[in-house]
């Protein structure tokens, strides 16, 4: 059942990826050859006006094929014959809708579960952040210059910044107070703690509030990924840590084995919770300036829009080629290593 759900999941985010270039290239008036959900050989396929609509067998990847998009075309609708923002905002698309599926996941997941306030619940003794003199009821809204919207986002300011010493900007009675803590190791867990405790209570506001927390929501996952991006290149942590889709769909496992006892409900929540986490690092990972992905041809559709002249396009596609070896390269790797995670 798992694999089915994940299925689905990966379905869903890549279609909708897909939709977002689809739509665009559509309003731009640029032909759309094919419009496919898969890779491998056709399952299923139908021609509709202009456009093939097609299912392939292997449900890992997707396509919007554009006229002229990879290669030379006379067509005056075709891709390359468009001004230089029309195909920006092409390119942009895909990325984009996976930011909006997100954020409308998040608004459902929030009208029902809540949001998690940054409020103290309690602080423990011996810890510094009892020793800053934080009590029950205070709420953290800042940690050095980044804001602070859920309790969680707390762990993971200490995640990425472990060890370092930061200025806590918090809310008591009205008032606003900053203080200085410097997180404690802890020897049993193995990580740095500040000796905070949030509720498990989730809070519920109004449709405009749980709008305006969808939004915090989206934001929370797009920096998740940002700053785990960050810590690889600095080599906090290695290629090894990273999961492909072996890895995910085990995630998505257990995520589904834990909330089937809770009820129907509960797996509903549990899987928009990770298809918002998906949809957000999916949109993230498409905007890095790499080849062959959707960031990589951004950059040189900004060249080319400061320049005012084409990169050359034989020249482009040479460099977007070795970027998708070096792309299935990585993704090999990563499937090793989530096969080895599973075997040992």
């Amino acid at each position: 059942m798992k694999i089915v759900i994940a299925i689905l999941i990966f379905s869903l985010l890549i279609i909708f990826h897909e939709l977002g270039h689809f739509l665009l290239a559509k309003a731009n008036g640029i032909r759309v050859n094919e419009f496919c959900l898969g890779l491998g050989p056709k399952i299923f396929s139908i021609q509709k006006g202009e456009t093939r609509y097609g299912l392939n067998l292997f449900p890992i990847g997707g396509a919007c094929i554009m006229e002229g998009e990879d290669s030379d075309s006379e067509d005056e609708r075709s891709f390359g014959k468009k001004s230089v923002w029309a195909r920006i905002s092409v390119v942009v698309a895909g990325p984009v809708f996976n930011f909006i599926m997100a954020f409308v996941f998040a608004f459902i997941l929030l009208c029902n579960i809540g949001y998690d306030l940054p409020t103290v619940l309690d602080v423990e003794a011996g810890y510094p952040a009892a020793e800053a003199g934080l009590m029950e009821g205070d709420t953290i809204v800042k940690m050095n210059r980044t804001r602070i919207h859920f309790f969680r986002e707390i762990s993971s300011f200490t995640q990425f910044h472990a060890g370092e010493t930061v200025k806590i900007t918090y809310e008591r009675d009205g008032e606003t107070y900053t203080t200085t803590l410097t997180p404690q190791y802890d020897e049993e867990l193995g990580y740095y703690r500040y000796g905070i405790y949030g509720s498990k209570e989730r809070q519920r506001g109004s449709v405009l509030s749980t709008l305006k927390y969808s939004f915090y929501e989206v934001g929370y996952w797009i920096k998740l990924t940002v700053n785990s991006l960050r810590s690889l290149v600095k080599g906090m942590v290695s290629v090894n840590d990273l999961s492909g889709p072996v890895g995910i769909v085990g995630m998505i496992g257990e995520g589904y084995e834990a909330s089937v006892p809770l009820g129907i409900k509960a797996v509903i929540m549990q899987m928009l919770y990770v298809c918002i986490f998906l949809s957000a690092n999916l949109g993230v990972m498409n905007l890095l300036p790499l080849p062959a992905l959707d960031g990589g041809r951004l950059v040189f559709l900004l060249i080319e829009a400061i320049r005012g002249k084409k990169v050359d396009p034989e020249k482009e596609g040479m460099v977007h080629f070795a970027g998708m070896m070096l792309l299935f390269l990585l993704m090999g790797i990563v499937i090793f290593n989530d096969i080895r995670k599973l075997i040992l």
